[in-house]
């Protein structure tokens, strides 16, 4: 979904989702940031799996490798990748898998 400048009253944004329903918005309407931490959710394990080895061919740096991270809760499973602009970039899976 792309919306302009005159339905914002500020910058141009282009959403990202699925199924008609975006979820994740980039924006050109205020400053560059470093330091975020965004996530993605997975619909499996391999996915995240996958996510994080792409990412570290592209040039992502270590910020977590895959795994299950029980304090969050008991399915959560993760990767983080540091962004060449120290953006950390997750991908994340909530589902139980054997």
């Amino acid at each position: 979904m792309e919306a302009t400048p005159e339905q914002t009253g500020g910058g141009s944004h282009s959403g990202f989702g699925a199924n008609g329903h975006p979820f994740f918005w980039i924006g050109s309407h205020g400053s560059p940031s470093t330091g975020l931490h965004v996530a993605f959710t997975a619909q499996s394990r391999a996915i995240v799996d996958e996510f994080y080895r792409t990412a570290l061919r592209a040039g992502g740096r270590d910020n977590g490798a895959p795994g299950l991270r029980p304090h969050y809760h008991e399915h959560y499973y993760g990767a983080f990748v540091l962004d060449p602009d120290g953006n950390n970039v997750e991908a994340v899976c909530h589902k139980s898998e054997a």
